[in-house]
């Protein structure tokens, strides 16, 4: 094996460093737990020695009465007693700290991830379209689970160090050569698991986009969301293929490295083993030449035995927390990740009502680590009450308009305005519950059919006569009647009793989203896709009914539908290429005449 890595050796003493904010997080977590935790290990670390000392006793007074022949056995029977009594407190003691490890780490592991669900959630959108930022938000996910090990390990850990560093008491007052011999024979093994934990922490770190992706063919490979798919282009074999081929080339990986782990592992392992039986040979000279009794005898060669042990255990234990420690950085980066899309320091509060509109001006944007903009030099006014329909091709910047104005980006020059301020200068959630918006790919949500409702306003949830209406609305009633727990029916079959919608009726309840939101600016981004035309246009114009007075915008392909809005934007390659209403765009008989033309005699034909 090749000699230990100091820089690796540095990075587990550094990682410990984590664990200081990771016992606050406990703490806080529980403090009557965490502190009940502590003082039981406190208390059985002393129990060791005293069972120990104990046993020595029992034993010498056992040779003491069978050589005087019998006598007075009441100081035997103490310590029997004694022995008993420790026995009984050890056991309690055990059953105590698994108890609250057991409990203590459910609650951590459940803080930390609605810890890492809150703090993924304030994070920006263009970070989550970041493979290197997935890697990131991956591994964190990852350590909300088995911290509760970690704690253990840790605990555990320093319990052990105060009972070794009670039994050393003992041995240092009977040969300090002891000692010695036990740190020579526990080194080798500390820094052989030390070198190995380095290379599986590195082998993991790096494997994360594959691992990624091996969850991704296990999910595609075994989903009712793909299962059509899978089925009718006969997927199975390509999918089992290459999560085989990606997860042999790990295991090959990760197996060269157990491999040369165990190997080392049981040649330096027993340099302790060695050292064990070389005290021991020692201790039982000392006995035989009666220097010493022979309880003292079974009182040194336990605590040897034992300390022998434990220093193995701390040395290898002290290598996995360390793994931990690393690990548990990877959360630690997570949560040190920060919006660049926050609300200014005393931010305006955002106008109630909005009386003089929205306006772009020569807004431009371009997606990160993109040279192309997705929208150019982009200026046009919304006014309050207006409603109007964004038309262009896939790609003219539809969406990512949208997105703009939800400031769910920064435009890259230019600016947005509401009532003529900045909206970067307004409160951001303030700023975004005045904006509905029902994007195409809306989520279906395997929830109760209420909750898919509410989640248009979800501080709603409870409120079932605000969740009807808004059914009602969309037109959604109609689809919740005819379920069998009507509202509290879950839709979806992933969960027990599920009942699976259509697409129209799913997008009615998406649409009633948008009606549960008492907000100034309600945004369609093509949430009608899957309806006919004739579908499409009833809905519009019952939305547009609906929201009289507020502001709207709507997208569709469907220039029949988008007609009726008062003025209709037409985008090419992100920039304005038409702004008008209906009548004008086809008075001036530009290219959005020629493409409402070309759609309508595609509807006669």
């Amino acid at each position: 094996m090749s000699s230990e890595n100091p820089t690796a050796l540095r990075d587990q003493f550094a990682a410990l460093s984590n664990l200081s904010p990771f016992f606050r997080l406990i703490w806080q977590t529980s403090p009557y737990m965490a502190a009940g935790n502590a003082i039981l290990r406190l208390a059985s670390s002393a129990i060791p020695l005293g069972m120990l000392y104990v046993g020595k006793e029992i034993i010498d007074e056992v040779i003491r009465l069978i050589n005087a022949g019998g006598g007075n056995a009441s100081y035997l029977w103490i310590m029997v007693g004694l022995e008993l009594g420790l026995g009984v407190i050890s056991e309690l003691n055990s059953r105590g700290i698994t108890l609250l490890d057991s409990l203590l780490g459910d609650l951590v592991a459940n803080r930390t991830s609605v810890d890492l669900i809150r703090h993924a959630a304030q994070l920006d959108l263009y970070q989550f379209e970041d493979p290197e930022f997935y890697d990131k938000m991956e591994r964190a996910r990852r350590q909300t689970t088995g911290r509760t090990v970690l704690m253990s390990q840790v605990l555990s850990q320093v319990q052990d160090i105060i009972t070794v560093a009670i039994l050393g008491a003992g041995l240092v007052a009977f040969s300090p050569w002891l000692i010695l011999i036990l740190v020579v024979a526990v080194i080798p093994s500390f820094l052989g698991e030390s070198h190995f934990n380095q290379q599986s922490y590195s082998l993991t770190r790096s494997w994360t986009p594959e691992r990624r992706e091996l969850d991704y063919l296990r999910y595609i490979g075994a989903s009712d969301q793909t299962a059509k798919e899978v089925k009718i282009f006969n997927l199975t074999g390509f999918i089992a293929e290459r999560f085989q081929a990606l997860s042999d080339k790990y295991y090959q990986a990760n197996r060269h490295i157990a491999i040369r782990r165990a190997g080392w592992g049981i040649l330096l392992s027993s340099l302790g083993t060695l050292a064990y039986y070389g005290a021991y040979v020692y201790i039982l000279t000392q006995t035989i030449g009666g220097l010493i009794t022979v309880g003292t005898l079974t009182f040194l060669a336990g605590s040897f035995n034992r300390m022998q042990s434990m220093l193995q255990s701390i040395m290898n234990r002290f290598s996995r927390i360390a793994e931990g420690a690393l690990y548990l950085q990877d959360l630690f980066d997570f949560f040190k990740i920060q919006p660049t899309i926050v609300s200014p320091p005393n931010s305006r509060r955002f106008p109630l009502p909005v009386s003089r509109g929205f306006t772009f001006e020569n807004v431009s944007f371009r997606y990160p680590n993109s040279e192309r903009w997705a929208v150019r030099n982009l200026s046009f006014h919304i006014a309050p009450g207006e409603k109007l329909a964004l038309v262009g091709e896939n790609g003219a910047g539809k969406t990512t308009l949208v997105k703009l104005l939800a400031r769910l980006y920064e435009p890259t020059e230019g600016r947005i305005l509401v009532d003529g301020v900045d909206i970067r200068d307004y409160d951001l959630k303030a700023l975004r519950g005045n904006i509905g918006i029902i994007f195409q790919d809306y989520i279906r949500f395997q929830m109760k059919a209420g909750e898919n409702i509410a989640i248009g306003h979800i501080e709603s949830v409870g409120e079932l006569p605000s969740i009807q209406q808004a059914a009602r609305k969309s037109l959604a009633d109609t689809v919740v009647d005819q379920l069998p727990e009507r509202y509290e029916q879950v839709l979806g079959k992933r969960f027990a009793n599920g009942v699976d919608l259509s697409g129209g009726e799913w997008q009615k309840i998406a649409l009633a989203r948008a009606y549960m939101r008492n907000a100034q600016l309600l945004i369609l981004d093509e949430p009608t896709s899957a309806l006919d035309a004739r579908a499409e246009h009833e809905v519009f114009l019952r939305f547009a009914e609906l929201i009289e007075g507020k502001s709207a915008v709507l997208i569709s392909h469907r220039f029949s539908t988008v007609r009726m809005a008062d003025r209709i934007l037409f985008l090419e390659n992100g920039q304005k290429l038409e702004l008008g209403s209906h009548e004008e765009l086809l008075a001036h008989n530009g290219q959005y005449a020629e493409l409402f033309r070309l759609q309508a005699k595609g509807y006669q034909d």
